[in-house]
Order: C-alpha cells, then sequence, then structure tokens
C-alpha cells in the first residue's frame, strides 16, 4: 500500500493540538449551532470508534496488539475503550521504557502498581532528588508524562518516596565489652 497522503507523526500532533482548540472553542460558544456542531461530532467520533471496532474484530490477535503499539492508533483504541491491554500494563510498558535513559544518569524508576486509577511510582536520582531541586523538568516529571500519555484513563502519577537506606551499624559497636 503507497504512503501517498498519509501524515507524518509531527502534522498528525499538530493536528490534534489543532482539534483540541477548535473543539474547545465550539464547546465554549454560545448558541444551537455550536450545539450542533458539538453533537455531530460525538456521533462522527462514535461511528469511527464502531468502524475500528470491526475493524479489530476482523484482523484478529496478533494485528490488533501491533495496532495497539502504534501511537496514534493506541490513543484511537483507548478513546474507544478497545485497547487489548490494561493501562497497568501501559504505564509498566512507559516505565519500562524510561529506564535505562534513568539508570545511564545514575537513577532508577519503578512502577510499584496501579490502583483504581492512579499509578505508582518510585523514582530516584542521582543525588536524591527526584522532585526537581533544580526548578527544571525532573524524572518524576517525565515519568508522570509517559504514563498518562499511555495510559490516560488513569487521573494521576503519585511518586512514593523511595526507601530509606540502611543504617550502618559498625559491628564493633553490637558486641558487649567487658568492664576493666
Amino acid at each position: 500500500m503507497a504512503d501517498a497522503g498519509r501524515l507524518a507523526d509531527p502534522v498528525v500532533e499538530a493536528r490534534l493540538a489543532r482539534l483540541d482548540e477548535l473543539l474547545a472553542g465550539l464547546e465554549s460558544a454560545p448558541g444551537p449551532a455550536a450545539a450542533t456542531a458539538v453533537e455531530a461530532v460525538r456521533a462522527l467520533t462514535e461511528i469511527y470508534g464502531e468502524a475500528l471496532a470491526r475493524v479489530l474484530d476482523l484482523a484478529g490477535e496478533r494485528p490488533a496488539a501491533r495496532f495497539a503499539e502504534d501511537e496514534l492508533l493506541g490513543h484511537l483504541l483507548v478513546l474507544h475503550g478497545l485497547h487489548p491491554e490494561p493501562p497497568a500494563r501501559r504505564a509498566e510498558r512507559a516505565v519500562e521504557r524510561l529506564r535505562p535513559a534513568v539508570r545511564e544518569r545514575g537513577g532508577d524508576v519503578e512502577l510499584v502498581g496501579v490502583d483504581g486509577q492512579v499509578a505508582r511510582v518510585r523514582v530516584t536520582e542521582a543525588g536524591g532528588c527526584g522532585s526537581g531541586c533544580g526548578g527544571g523538568p525532573t524524572v518524576a516529571d517525565a515519568v508522570r508524562e509517559a504514563v498518562l500519555a499511555v495510559a490516560p484513563e488513569l487521573t494521576a502519577v503519585e511518586q512514593l518516596p523511595a526507601p530509606a537506606a540502611p543504617a550502618f551499624v559498625p559491628l564493633d559497636s553490637l558486641l558487649v565489652r567487658e568492664a576493666r
């Protein structure tokens, strides 16, 4: 199949951003014409969702999983409640993708779990500052963004504190010394 007329990912992202602006404008516009336009967009979205569901039914399990790996198709599958993977698994994959880069910088990141609509992560950064001591974007910010991008059904990404380092107690101090 030829790629003629296909949109590059940056163009898709720009069009999605513009679509969000247009829909926000429509939803806040007064009058029956705006309400009718919003209703038309919702109806069209439902029809496209049904068409997408039928494509998945006809394609079978293996192609559906490949569709879910595509960023745009993955978002559409989530939008229509058709994504074959649960949000927890998608969040886990997002964290796994970030882990090598975080470890390269001396830190670590792990998905502790998903409770309801909240993902819980533990982030440690080199120097022990996982919450932005420098004022710029942090690893925790990147993790939050990555998790919510693949699992927008989640409402939050909560950062859990890093476990306290075990205290070092010299063996000598534990031994009972005889009184002199």
